[in-house]
């Protein structure tokens, strides 16, 4: 195997092979990298690889190497690019199908021609030896030679196709395509044998699907596209196998199709139903079932009436007449009578079976012989209308058939009606999908029927009859096939009757001959003597002892009920035991079977890799040996051909004549056959040339003396013509003048006639002149009306625009002046609240000046070794300022106390301590309060120094603040003292 790097170095060496005769190996090649894992990956050069590998597949028919190659492009492009895989596989039935139809116009073209080499030579000594020997004729021969070899490579290229695209739903559509190609193969070669297996491989295909349903790319068969396709190819298939006349494969077909539509619980289109019901017709008819045959073409008839709009009447009384000729060529007695109760069973599951595919829904539980009936088929003939569509004759023909009793007149009428309804029929133009209906089909079963209901009828007036008589009264067979009619008959219970040949008599009776009973009348003698005995002597009636059981009754039936629930209970017990003992067993036994399975699997893989590796190399000596063996016998059955080597041995294996000597031998006979062609030819040549001079030479006077002759004969018929013409002209021109005379006479009556015929129309043309004047006025005057109201409604329109914009913007206006108001009341709340919380602020800060103010106070009262020792600092003067009590709330505030309180407030005190927390907290929370405390500027720190916050007392309703220390006072300390100035 050679390794290449890129895959186009193996598309050049595959050419370059090509170009020196290796077709072999160039495939070789192709195939190795197509099938090597190191070229996984698709590209555009893999399809031209692809093309080149299949046309030397085709040239070489190598089937099994296209498959093999077609497979592992599947594997390449399956997920990338399925449309390239399409192209190849058209490209490789294109090149097959051209191959095939080459070999079959060779094949023609040889039995055309003339298989000598010399005309003037006899057939040779081999030839005739060859056609007695082998007794085919030529062209049998080149057909086994030429086309067979190509036909068996076409049909193996279309089972190729099928198998790889079976379960791809990408490439349905191909799929569907593939079949359609191989069934018009089959079809246009007559090949029966290959279409059976066609329907076979296409019906494995579906049911492979439907059994694994777990498979990677599986078409899905619910989807309506896939089921058009698998329709589609079914309906194709019952066409061809019809036109085949393989009536078991196309009842196969019709069961596939009718399958189908149960799978998708949905009927197919109406043109499929009409070719489905119109080849059941016909496959019904070919196995003699005149009854399932009935109500198809009676299923086709409903079609045809409810869905094809151009049926025509006459086309629908044919149909309706081929309906009611259907069901009466139904024999007119149940052959299950006498039949066995496993006939019985098997003819209700026929007759259940093809209900189903004829499309009628019926009872299970009804008798089989009541499911499908000649009876309730023409019940429904007549409740359907269908006798309103049929042609006169047919309808008479029907009640004399079926209603009539004449027994010695029947035949007499009914034969020049079947004379009638014989030449009745043909194609059905407006139904294409509906066969040549033709009439005379029915005739020979009407004929019968016809025969049965004259026997019935006569065994009804007569009881004896001449078999002359009985002969005359049937035109329509001799009476051995009226006999064997009758056998049948009394077979069936229709008619009872017997043949006395020796007598030359016909029995009738009513009773039957070896009836039911007379074969039971034992049965029956035994049932009456037993009725009798019964009546002489009746039997006593036994005492009952109900009574004596009835006190235990009670308590027996409810012990019988606990035993058997006790029972029931220990069963199931037992059951339950039984069941987990054979699981853990089926456990068991599986895990078991999986590991032998293992190994098993294992050993086998191993070993098929083995065979696969030395069938491999076994492949490649005996495929090079085959290959040298072939061209040696080639060049070798080249030589035998052409040449002319008489009493020579001939060496078939190639071993005394080697490649190279061989080639050499029959390089030199195509030189030696090419100059003795040139040498006959020149001869031939010289030939024809001598026959061709002489013939010119001996026509060139006949030639002239013809031309003569023929100049005198033109030259007299040319006279003759034209003294025709001059005496036709004279006539004509004297019965022109003797016309004109004739009708000078009226010439004064027509002009007259003709003015009033012109005043009349003149005054006809005014008055139609005026109203169209008069009606084009009111049209313009109506138009005019139009466009004034249009233009008002235009001009209110635009007022109309005008005002809502205006409204619109005033309402707007409104707004914008709506949100400016609400923005300014509420900027003047949030300045009075915020006026509020600054009265609010100095309020408190004049509590916290006095509070601090009797701190000190206090302070100041403390001996002096107690105090710490610090050098005072001078007070700075300032001016005294009343301190205002904040009010209270509840209590009464006079008004200069609340003008005091709404007072700026004054300068903080100098002797505070000056921290920010000192302050109260206020006593209700909010963002406004918040804000302006923490705007407010800090107080000026105490010069005292105590600057301790738990100096001051607690305010009433705390903080988180005031509640961090646990309510404990903190002691004082001289680092707690702020700096000056901070």
């Amino acid at each position: 195997m050679a390794n290449f790097a890129k895959p186009e170095n193996a598309l050049k060496r595959a050419e370059e092979l090509i170009n020196v005769g290796q077709k072999q190996d160039a495939l070789q090649s192709l195939h190795d990298l197509i099938t090597s894992k190191r070229y996984r990956a698709w590209q555009k050069t893999h399809e031209k690889i692809m093309f080149k590998y299949i046309e030397l597949c085709v040239d070489m028919r190598r089937g099994r190497f296209a498959k093999d190659g077609l497979i592992q492009y599947r594997i390449i492009c399956q997920q990338v690019n399925v449309s390239s895989l399409e192209e190849v596989i058209k490209h490789f039935m294109d090149l097959s199908t051209k191959k095939a139809e080459a070999a079959r116009s060779q094949a023609q073209a040889l039995e055309e021609a003339l298989d000598v080499d010399d005309l003037e030579a006899d057939n040779r000594p081999e030839d005739l030896m060859l056609s007695y020997v082998s007794g085919e004729k030529g062209k049998e021969r080149s057909d086994r030679e030429l086309v067979t070899p190509w036909f068996k490579f076409l049909w193996e290229t279309y089972r190729t196709v099928l198998e790889i695209l079976r379960n791809n739903s990408k490439l349905m559509a191909l799929y569907a395509d593939t079949a359609h190609r191989a069934f018009q193969f089959c079809k246009q070669y007559k090949r029966t044998t290959e279409f059976r297996r066609l329907c076979e491989i296409i019906r494995n295909h579906l049911a492979n699907l439907n059994k694994y349903r777990d498979q990677r790319d599986r078409p899905d068969l619910s989807a309506p596209e896939s089921m058009q396709f698998y329709l589609d190819t079914r309906f194709e298939q019952l066409k061809i196998a019809t036109e085949l006349e393989l009536w078991q494969e196309a009842f196969r077909s019709v069961e596939d199709i009718y399958g189908l539509t149960c799978m998708v619980k949905k009927m197919p289109k109406t043109s499929w139903m009409a070719v489905y019901y119109a080849k059941l017709t016909e496959i019904f008819w070919i196995s003699t079932s005149h009854l399932y045959h009935a109500y198809a073409w009676f299923k086709l008839f409903q079609l045809q009436k409810s869905f094809n709009k151009n049926l025509n009447q006459k086309d629908l009384q044919l149909i309706a007449s081929s309906v009611l000729l259907a069901a009466m060529s139904v024999p007119p007695y149940d052959h299950t009578r006498r039949a066995s109760h496993l006939e019985l069973e098997h003819e209700k599951e026929r007759n259940l079976r093809m209900s189903n595919l004829i499309g009628f829904n019926l009872d299970t539980k009804i008798e089989g012989r009541d499911m499908l009936s000649r009876s309730s088929l023409i019940s429904d003939l007549i409740s359907k209308g269908v006798m309103t569509y049929v042609t006169q004759e047919v309808k008479d023909l029907y009640h004399l058939l079926e209603h009539e009793f004449l027994p010695l007149d029947l035949a007499s009428k009914v034969q020049p009606l079947l004379a009638k309804i014989s030449k009745v029929g043909g194609k059905i133009s407006s139904a294409s999908s509906v066969p040549d209906v033709q009439l005379s089909q029915y005739v020979p079963a009407l004929e019968k029927l016809a025969t049965l209901r004259l026997l019935q009828q006569v065994s009804q007036v007569y009881q004896t009859m001449s078999i002359d008589s009985l002969a005359k009264m049937v035109p329509f067979f001799n009476f051995p096939v009226v006999e064997k009619l009758s056998v049948d008959a009394v077979k069936h219970d229709f008619v009872a009757m017997k043949v006395d040949h020796m007598k030359g008599a016909v029995i009738f009776s009513t009773l039957g001959l070896e009836s039911d009973g007379l074969r039971s009348h034992l049965s029956l003698f035994a049932e009456s003597l037993n009725k009798s005995r019964s009546m002489i002597y009746p039997s006593e009636r036994k005492i009952s002892n109900l009574g004596e059981m009835l006190p235990n009754l009670a308590e027996v039936i409810d012990k019988e009920h606990k035993r058997l629930l006790a029972r029931k209970t220990v069963i199931e017990k037992r059951k339950e035991e039984q069941e987990r003992h054979l699981l853990e067993r089926e456990r068991e036994e599986e895990s078991k079977k999986l590991k032998l399975q293992k190994i098993t699997e294992e050993a086998e893989q191993r070993r098929l890799a083995s065979e696969i590796e030395q069938r491999r190399n076994q492949r490649i000596l005996r495929e090079i040996e085959e290959r040298e063996l072939e061209e040696a016998q080639a060049l070798l059955q080249e030589a035998e051909k052409r040449g002319k080597k008489k009493g020579k041995k001939t060496v078939m294996d190639g071993e005394k004549l080697t490649k190279q000597s061989l080639m050499e031998l029959a390089h030199n006979e195509q030189l030696r056959e090419r100059q003795e062609m040139e040498k006959r030819l020149q001869k031939l040549g010289k030939t024809m040339d001598y026959l061709e001079r002489a013939k010119r030479e001996e026509a060139a006077p006949l030639i002239e003396a013809a031309f003569q002759r023929r100049l005198a004969e033109e030259k007299v018929l040319h006279e003759h013509e034209q003294q025709q013409e001059i005496e036709l002209s004279r006539q004509r021109h004297d019965g022109d003048l003797k016309e004109k005379n004739r009708l000078l006479r009226i010439l004064d009556n027509k002009i007259q006639f003709q003015n009033k015929v012109v005043e009349s129309r003149e005054a006809e043309f005014e008055r139609l002149r005026k109203e169209r004047h008069d009606r084009i006025e009111q049209i313009l005057l109506a138009r005019k009306e139009e466009r004034e109201r249009k233009r008002k409604m235009l001009f209110y329109l635009s007022v109309e625009e005008e005002r809502q914009n205006k409204l619109k913007e005033e309402e707007e206006a409104r707004k914008r002046e709506a949100a400016e108001r609400r923005k300014r009341e509420e900027a003047e709340h949030r300045a009075k609240m915020d006026e509020i919380a600054e009265k609010q602020r100095r309020r408190e800060q004049e509590v916290e000046e006095k509070r601090r103010s009797e701190a000190l106070a206090r302070t100041s009262e403390l001996p002096v070794a107690s105090r710490p020792v610090e050098t005072p600092i001078a007070p700075e003067v300032a001016p005294v300022v009343p301190a205002v009590a904040a009010p209270t709330p509840g209590k009464y505030v006079p008004r200069f106390r609340r003008a005091e309180a709404q007072a700026p407030p004054p300068e903080p005190d100098r002797w505070g301590s000056g921290r920010q927390d000192d302050r109260a907290p206020p006593p209700a929370g909010g963002d406004r309060f918040r804000r302006a405390e923490a705007q407010a500027p800090p107080p000026e720190p105490d010069r005292w120094g105590s600057g301790r916050q738990d100096d001051r007392a607690p305010p009433p309703a705390g903080g988180d603040r005031w509640r961090g220390g646990g309510g404990q006072r903190q002691p004082w300390t001289s680092s707690r003292i702020p700096p000056r100035g901070s």
